[in-house]
């Protein structure tokens, strides 16, 4: 099972840590965790993302969707950062999301990312057939 763990900062944390946190020592941090997650065999990716303000959101309420740039007033969390992790149980994701090195302000959201058997179709569609073979490929 893979799961992805999202990393949600709340804005007033992320000025904090702009001004008070020694990056070298969150990347340090970050990736002494993130080879603890590859020694285990549970890691297959995680990347951090860029500011809110250099992202925009897609409302698809209308035609044509509506385009609105960030940063989002109205966001209570802003989401900084993903891992995805192949795993055995749920129980084994909430492990690894316990043991990330985050503090107060910071949280994950862990959700389990769907397999192509999680979808209600014939096996013979042929969109689930490329999506399968794209993925193959990829590995």
């Amino acid at each position: 099972m893979r799961y992805m763990m999202i990393m949600q900062v709340e804005p007033e944390a992320a000025a904090r840590a702009a001004q008070d946190l020694d990056m070298e020592q969150v990347v340090a941090t970050m990736g002494a965790y993130n080879e603890e997650l590859q020694k285990a065999g549970v890691f297959l990716t995680a990347e951090g993302l860029s500011d809110a303000s250099e992202g925009f959101r897609v409302d698809f309420s209308s035609t044509p969707p509506v385009v609105t740039d960030g940063p989002y007033a109205e966001a209570r969390e802003v989401f900084t950062g993903f891992w995805i992790l192949e795993v055995a149980s749920r129980e084994e994701a909430e492990h690894w999301a316990r043991k990330c090195p985050l503090g107060p302000g910071v949280g994950l959201e862990v959700r389990r990312v769907n397999e192509f058997s999680d979808i209600e179709l014939p096996e013979d569609n042929e969109w689930l057939q490329k999506a399968q073979e794209f993925r193959a490929a990829q590995s």
